[in-house]
Order: structure tokens, then sequence, then C-alpha cells
């Protein structure tokens, strides 16, 4: 062996910082508390939604995982359509082989919800993967109180209005001016979802849930979890839903 050659093997090794493949996959993938201001072209809908806008629809484009990229979405339970009633939303996923996107519209018209890695269904343990995720289209409460004020007053002017637009719908508020943001995986732990004829969760830990609902769709809590690190979806922790959607991927 040459001298030239020892001398290189013998020469420290660089002090090189690697991440671990689970770290720089958390951190690539699953990033949390972003905010998305990329424009994505909006999927066709099959079945129509209460709670989509143009917006929302392009936002959550953007934060699909691959096998949800580029498919048409389809309504698969909507509590409008099929009642408030958790026993009936597992129902209408028994078929299902897709991710699932929930979203929630609350009686104060905040828009959020969760992207599940696969069919809501009920089970003792947690499942899903970290493919799963929670967002929120976020606004003040200054400004949800602003709206809410001005959607009052619409209401009273359309009140004043003659017959003939008296048959016009009257609850609907004008759109919120929202910041989409949604949360990943942590790492931190594995309580993706889970699900009783009773209550189903997305994210957990310490007692606290991500996104909770009861067995009738009516009430709701949500905080920060260590599954998402998110910030509580809604302007109140506990919330009552006006209409909530899951749709799926074909």
């Amino acid at each position: 062996m040459s001298v030239e050659l020892k001398e290189e093997l013998q020469t420290p090794a660089m002090d090189i910082n690697v991440l671990s493949m689970s770290d720089e996959l958390r951190r690539a993938l699953y990033s949390s508390g972003a905010s998305i201001d990329m424009e994505f072209s909006p999927p066709d809908l099959i079945g129509t939604s209460e709670i989509f806008t143009m917006e929302h629809r392009e936002k959550l484009c953007s934060v699909l995982p691959a096998r949800a990229q580029g498919y048409m979405w389809q309504l698969a339970f909507s509590t409008s359509q099929h009642g408030f009633s958790l026993a009936s939303m597992y129902r209408k996923m028994q078929r299902v082989d897709s991710p699932v996107l929930l979203v929630i519209q609350d009686t104060d018209n905040n828009v959020f919800g969760a992207l599940t890695s696969c069919a809501l269904h009920p089970s003792e343990h947690f499942y899903g993967t970290g493919e799963s995720l929670l967002f929120a289209f976020q606004c003040s409460g200054e400004e949800a109180r602003r709206q809410s004020q001005a959607a009052i007053e619409a209401a009273k002017d359309k009140d004043n209005k003659d017959d003939a637009t008296k048959d016009e719908k009257e609850d609907h508020p004008p759109p919120l001016k929202t910041k989409f943001k949604y949360w990943g995986w942590t790492g931190d732990n594995m309580y993706f979802i889970r699900g009783s004829n009773d209550n189903i969760s997305i994210g957990a830990g310490d007692g606290k849930f991500g996104l909770w609902l009861d067995g009738d769709l009516y009430l709701g809590r949500t905080q920060r979890c260590k599954t998402y690190g998110n910030e509580p979806l809604s302007t109140r922790e506990d919330f009552i839903v006006k209409i909530m959607e899951c749709w799926t991927f074909i």
C-alpha cells in the first residue's frame, strides 16, 4: 500500500450531520403548521357540496397525498342527505378503498376537518398512517364576529323585501376571509383515528383530541394534540356541527 493511500485512510472521518430517514421524511412530507398559497386546479366533484368553495378545493388539492392526486372527489356521506349519525357514516364507508376527506362547517361557520388515510370505521385500537392530516380555514375571532354581524344585518334586510324574493335562502352568511393551514403527522405518536359507536377521534395525546365528534355528529371538540401538533381547528374548543361531509377519491 502506498504512503499516500495509507495517509488518506488514516485521515479522521468528516463530521457530517446525518438525519435519520424518519426525521428527514417527517420534515419533508409531514411538516406541521404550514400555510399554503400555491394554486392547484380544483377537482371534479361527483355530488354537491354545501361547504366547499372553489378556494377550499384548490387549497386542499395542494396537500393531498400522491395516491389521492388527480382523482375526482365523490360525496360518500353528508349529514344533510344521510342524517346526523355516526353509525350511518360508518355504513357509507364500508366499501370505500381510498383516503377520506372529512370536512365540517360549524354553527359559527368555521370550516375545518381532516384527511384520513383510509375509510372511517369503529375499532378498539387506533388505525391509519402518516398520510393523515388536520386542516382549517382560519379567521380571527374579530373577523368572525364582524362577518356574523354582517350576516344578521343582511338577514334583516331580506325580511323587508317583497314576497317575490322571500323564497330565497337566508341562512348563507357572506364568506369568511380565511387563511388555509394544515398540520401533518409529527411522529410523536400514531394515534391517527379511533372510532366507536359513541364517538370518533382523529389525533390524540395526553387526554386531548385534534378532532372529536360524538355519536350524533352534533357536538364536537378540537384541541392541540401530539399526533399533529395542531392549533385548535375552530374558534371554539367545543363546537356544534352545522354540516359534515365525507369525500372519497375515485
